[in-house]
């Protein structure tokens, strides 16, 4: 691994903390605070840190991410579509199957997107 490649990775690594920790609170807020069922809290959440973390990712990580045009913004609307469709595939099998608290199944289900929106966010911003 290049000395940028691991510092592209360290910054991916940093917003998708900041990213999770918008995901996270908003999650907690919503279904604790404005009591809407976790799996719509889920989603809202989820929704809302997808958009924070492609600016952040576009702005900060990959450096050398260049003019973004319409079809790389769709590649990362449509991965990031199927990363929330994972997140609450995850969410629900978590919750209601292994019978993990909503945030317990929070952090699991973060984890295994996270290894996905790696690959394919660099993809469609890198084009």
């Amino acid at each position: 691994m290049t000395h940028e490649r691991f510092m592209e990775v360290l910054r991916f690594c940093f917003v998708g903390g900041l990213s999770f920790l918008v995901d996270y609170l908003l999650l907690f807020a919503l279904t604790e605070w404005a009591g809407v069922y976790y799996l719509y809290s889920s989603a809202i959440s989820f929704g809302v840190s997808v958009v924070f973390n492609y600016w952040l990712c576009v702005a900060y990580v990959f450096k050398d991410a260049g003019k973004q045009t319409a079809r790389r913004a769709t590649i990362f609307l449509v991965t990031g579509v199927i990363g929330l469709g994972l997140n609450q595939f995850c969410m629900w099998f978590f919750v209601a199957m292994a019978g993990l608290h909503y945030m317990l199944a929070k952090i699991f289900a973060t984890a295994i997107v996270t290894i996905w929106n790696y690959f394919t966010k660099r993809m469609a911003i890198r084009g």
